[in-house]
């Protein structure tokens, strides 16, 4: 299969209908969003979904996430809308948000992941949403990486992983966030934080209460446990490249890379002026927007660079540090030095 890439800077028209085309035709189009590119078929054809695993190699107990391009696409996916997420989406949407709930009739297992819910998104790139309403119907859309490499964050990253095995790829340039969606789970009560992400922790609870922040963000999900969000139950994001996380302040780190044979550092911006060993860097320290913006291109230079063993600098877990935190400790397979 060729695989085309059109850029919506000079050809947003083009774009426009030849990713829908391909889409209507049940076909997957790598689309930009505002949080990283998506691999975008028509939610409702489940042979068009399929194709979206098979073109990642994606676990099919893995739920997609849906796209809608207005609130009022939500209602028929599921089985009523609770209150707090109206309150979220008036707050927030269109956002790199995604919303659970109750899942209608309308949402296939292979969507859902075999799961009674479905993950609703309503995004802030305006390509997605003319896309999603062009085609008229939600756009089930995962990350357009191979499963478990790192999300990509520009058109190139896509065309590494993607070239062969879909038909188009839209260049939308870099993506704004760096990292997927927040994903909150309002089919509990009291909502649960799945996947931290660009809405963060703090905003949410300071708008609609308590929240339950599952102990899988943080930590290794349990043997045997359901995935209720992408991103949860495999290990995600992550290079070639061996990494260990290393919580300690930045001497112990620098001599602790400095005593050992071929180490690679990724730390925070300004600090590889003081490390004799290479580095890439990821962001300003304590700044996790930086960080997100950064993170999935500085992973994958790691493995252009033929990096081995790499020690990484731990990102704090409040605001926006708590979906860098997430994202990089799947990235090391949940290996983490505190020292």
């Amino acid at each position: 299969m060729k695989t085309e890439v059109i850029n919506i800077t000079t050809e947003y028209e083009k774009a426009l209908t030849e990713a829908k085309k391909l889409i209507n035709d049940g076909e997957v189009v790598a689309i930009p969003t505002e949080t990283v590119y998506g691999l975008a078929a028509n939610t409702f054809n489940e042979d068009a979904v399929k194709k979206i695993f098979m073109a990642k190699g994606r676990p099919s107990d893995n739920p997609l996430i849906v796209h809608i391009a207005k609130f009022e696409d939500l209602a028929p996916l599921v089985r009523g809308i609770p209150e707090k997420v109206k309150i979220m989406a008036e707050k927030f949407w269109p956002a790199p948000l995604t919303m659970i709930m109750k899942k209608s009739e309308k949402i296939s297992n292979v969507v859902s992941g075999n799961l009674d819910t479905v993950a609703v998104r309503l995004p802030k790139s305006q390509f997605a949403r003319d896309i999603i309403e062009s085609c008229g119907v939600p756009l089930a859309a995962p990350s357009a990486n191979l499963s478990g490499s790192p999300s990509p964050t520009n058109a190139k990253y896509v065309f590494d992983d993607m070239n062969g095995r879909i038909p188009l790829i839209i260049d939308g340039g870099s993506s704004e966030i760096g990292v997927e969606s927040t994903v909150i789970s309002f089919a509990e009560d009291p909502p649960r934080l799945l996947r931290p992400g660009g809405v963060t922790l703090e905003e949410m609870t300071e708008l609609i209460g308590e929240i339950v922040v599952d102990d899988a963000v943080l930590n290794q999900l349990q043997e045997g446990a359901v995935a209720a969000s992408p991103g949860m139950k495999y290990k995600h994001y992550a290079p070639t490249a061996d990494i260990t996380l290393i919580k300690s302040d930045f001497e112990t780190f620098k001599n602790l890379c400095e005593s050992e044979d071929n180490v690679t550092a990724f730390c925070f911006d300004g600090e590889e002026n003081s490390l004799s060993c290479p580095c890439v860097t990821y962001g300003k320290e304590n700044d996790g927007f930086s960080q997100s913006a950064r993170l999935f291109d500085a992973l994958r230079e790691l493995d252009e660079m033929g990096a081995g063993k790499v020690y990484a600098r731990c990102p704090d877990t409040k605001g926006m540090g708590m979906a860098v935190y997430n994202r990089l400790i799947r990235s090391a397979g949940f290996k983490i030095k505190i020292i």
